[in-house]
């Protein structure tokens, strides 16, 4: 029997099995991974035909990366970013609202991001007395540190085989009178 909690939608949106099990798996990471999150970006925009991300959501994505302070995607640092709409929009290049929301929601279903919800939906963070952040609500990217090495993996297959599609390109091309 598992033991855990899960973080449930706020509002009216539904909770799929593979909601709970991209949170089971991102609960499960350890404190001494961490990955080059632009590296990782990289390997995802190589990748997103394999995972049914949009390039849409991949701008999105851009923006919530651009929110997390370090350049190391890293457990122990927590891995909770909470940017408004508005100032998330800004960094996908005014993407609209709707739109804002629409691609977080892919990006949430194909298990790359989860929220992290407060009482009332809003995404803030609570310090305590030395500045640190105590707690944070907003979009949690420990799905995607969990899953790095299989987004690294399918990157590395997508490039193999439009490598492979180049060769054979060139090899008919040489083979035509």
């Amino acid at each position: 029997m598992q033991v855990g909690s899960v973080t449930t939608p706020f509002g009216r949106r539904p909770m799929t099995l593979a909601m709970v099990a991209s949170q089971v798996s991102a609960q499960e990471i350890g404190p001494e991974k961490s990955v080059d999150k632009w590296k990782l970006y990289r390997a995802l925009c190589e990748a997103r035909s394999r995972l049914g991300v949009t390039d849409r959501a991949l701008a999105v994505m851009n923006a919530l990366l651009s929110f997390y302070p370090k350049n190391e995607l890293s457990a122990d640092s927590g891995l909770v970013v909470f940017p408004s709409n508005a100032q998330l929009s800004l960094r996908a290049h005014g993407m609209a609202e709707q739109t804002l929301r629409r691609h977080l929601t892919i990006l949430v279903e194909a298990g790359l991001l989860s929220r992290k919800d407060s009482a009332n939906g809003k995404r803030y963070a609570r310090r305590d007395r030395a500045g640190t952040i105590d707690e944070a609500f907003g979009f949690s990217l420990a799905p995607l540190l969990a899953r790095a090495e299989d987004i690294e993996r399918l990157a590395d297959e997508v490039v193999a085989e439009r490598l492979h599609l180049q060769r054979l390109r060139r090899t008919a091309d040489h083979l035509q009178p």
